[in-house]
């Protein structure tokens, strides 16, 4: 890809345009090079490099640029010297074991990184990002991902009323719900949260029949953080 249009991967725009992506630090390289011995389609990644990691070796093609050019591809203030441009790819099909996420409207890259990190952690879901949410391959999100972006399977724009007809039995968080440490709540295959201020739309929510939950607190505060609410789930749907 040409340097020109490299440095036009920091916007959402040119990224679907030109169907890559950057990565930058050393983990975030490392993580994508052992993706890619799983899936062939991101051998297509480039990394770029400056002097210092002129010795870095990896399956992946390797470029080494000056500095200056380092800086001007990369958001980071102190970048560390080494960065990849990455091919967009489809996610994967369904599996039959697995489970979903769906955030509706989420706006803080921090924290769509921070859910992407968690699911990858336990394993077994997927996310489902609908119109309107932070773009999962924002500089930011991916690198709070610390590298979970190529581990978990991520939809874009999809609809909160399609989940009816896709998922069997569909579980919310609400204030008035079954508490998250029940049994029952490991028992849907998706699991719906919502915009960090906003919340979730209650009657789309009601239409798509999905049961209410809640987390159990003090009262002291109105809510939790959306990526702490889905940490908990999570945790509740994998606890023995």
């Amino acid at each position: 890809m040409k340097f020109e249009d490299i440095k036009k991967l920091h916007q959402k725009k040119f990224r679907e345009e030109l169907g890559h992506f950057i990565v930058e630090g050393e983990h975030l390289v490392q993580e994508l090079e052992k993706a890619a011995q799983r899936d062939a389609r991101l051998r297509a990644s480039e990394v770029y490099v400056t002097h210092e990691y002129a010795g870095h070796s990896g399956k992946l093609p390797v470029q080494v640029i000056n500095a200056r050019y380092m800086a001007q591809i990369t958001e980071t203030r102190s970048p560390q010297g080494i960065a990849a441009v990455v091919p967009l790819l489809q996610p994967a099909g369904p599996r039959a074991d697995e489970r979903a996420v769906y955030l509706h409207e989420i706006q803080d890259p921090g924290n769509l990184g921070t859910i992407l990190r968690t699911l990858a952690w336990f394993g077994g879901f997927r996310c489902l990002l609908s119109h309107d949410s932070v773009d999962v391959h924002n500089g930011k999100v991916v690198r709070a991902s610390m590298g979970a972006i190529f581990h978990v399977p991520v939809e874009h724009d999809v609809p909160l009323e399609s989940l009816r007809g896709r998922f069997v039995n569909v579980a919310c968080l609400d204030l008035k719900g079954a508490p998250v440490a029940s049994a029952a709540f490991r028992d849907f295959d998706c699991y719906v949260f919502g915009n960090e201020a906003r919340g979730l739309p209650r009657e789309p929510v009601a239409a798509i029949g999905a049961r209410s939950f809640t987390i159990a607190g003090s009262g002291a505060i109105e809510s939790l953080n959306v990526a702490s609410a889905v940490n908990i789930c999570v945790y509740e749907i994998n606890r023995a």
